[in-house]
């Protein structure tokens, strides 16, 4: 994208593609996307990784097309976790069926966070969980048990979960992605927390990120 102008239009092209309804298979393969770059380097390199619970970690690295502007990470973000995805695809295994990214997916003001981004580029379901909100509010109060929860409201729209992993942790934002609805995404986030405060194929994929971008700077140094 050459403008944020242009940016935008494209962005209210995939909030509008966006499919809200679940799309899986009875039981999905699921892997974990995030990214890692060099703290308030807009310019850098961005370390990608598709991490499944049940096998390696698939890596890219690449300079990003578009610079840091919060509320469009999509296009900073998306081509490089394709990279990843496109490795894995050619390793000659199985792709994952559902992908949960750390980000939002319908929780932007767009509708279109780096969950719907992705799972639109890649035509897979998606899963956003983020750790802080970008927009809207929370509606009532988050219980202090896991699994309670609150709806977060924007623009007069239920766009994510309000979603209590852990007793005395704070709240995980999850939404749809693409292809999967909020009663799902919520029950796969609950079911991989596993005790902690993000699901474990967010974990996978935050670390494999955070190892592919030690790597590639000792590599500079």
């Amino acid at each position: 994208m050459a403008t944020l102008k242009e940016a935008t239009i494209v962005q209210r092209m995939i909030g509008e593609r966006i499919e809200t309804a679940d799309r899986l298979p009875p039981a999905p393969r699921v892997a974990g996307a995030d990214v890692s770059m060099k703290w308030r380097d807009s310019m850098g390199p961005v370390h990608a990784a598709i991490a499944p619970v049940d096998g390696p970690a698939a890596t890219a690295t690449a300079i990003p097309p578009f610079p840091y502007v919060p509320g469009y990470l999509g296009f900073r973000e998306v081509p490089v976790l394709a990279m990843a995805w496109d490795r894995m695809a050619a390793s000659g295994g199985p792709v994952p069926d559902l992908l949960i990214v750390d980000g939002h997916g319908r929780a932007h003001p767009r509708r279109a966070g780096v969950a719907s981004h992705l799972g639109v580029a890649l035509d897979v379901p998606t899963i956003g969980c983020a750790k802080t909100l970008l927009c809207g509010m929370v509606e009532g109060e988050v219980g202090p048990d896991p699994g309670d929860r609150a709806p977060v409201v924007h623009g007069g729209e239920v766009v994510a979960m309000a979603l209590r992993m852990r007793a005395r942790a704070a709240p995980v934002y999850v939404g749809i992605g693409h292809r999967v609805s909020l009663e799902t995404a919520v029950d796969w986030v609950l079911r991989l927390g596993g005790g902690r405060r993000l699901p474990l194929p967010v974990r996978l994929a935050h670390d494999a990120a955070n190892a592919a971008r030690r790597l590639a700077e000792a590599e500079r140094s």
